[in-house]
């Protein structure tokens, strides 16, 4: 059985982490509770709660060709970009062109 309220000096270990960084990041957003006169307390149910707000923020799935991470979750930027779209719409004498243009290897005389 797991105790419902976590001492703040054993927190970050319940996290996993180290005290400075639970301290920046973790604690400014929990609700402190008071146990007894000198001793400060986190409900683990919150503290799981921030580990799951974490991972929905921050966490990728593991490499499973069955879950593959979804660049449209993303929410660094509005616009989504699959890699090796192109912007520009070519005709085929023109992508044949570029293609040409990018394989060819040119030497310099130096």
């Amino acid at each position: 059985m797991q105790p419902r309220l976590i001492r703040l000096r054993d927190a970050p270990i319940y996290l996993g982490m180290d005290r400075h960084r639970f301290d920046d990041e973790v604690r400014p957003e929990l609700i402190h509770i008071p146990v007894g006169k000198q001793v400060i307390a986190f409900d683990r149910l919150d503290l799981d709660a921030w580990v799951d707000h974490y991972k929905r923020r921050n966490g990728r799935p593991a490499h499973d060709r069955r879950n593959v991470w979804d660049i449209k979750e993303c929410q660094a930027s509005p616009v989504v970009v699959k890699s090796g779209t192109l912007t520009k719409k070519l005709t085929d004498k023109e992508f044949t062109k570029v293609l040409v243009q990018a394989s060819s290897v040119r030497r310099r005389n130096t």
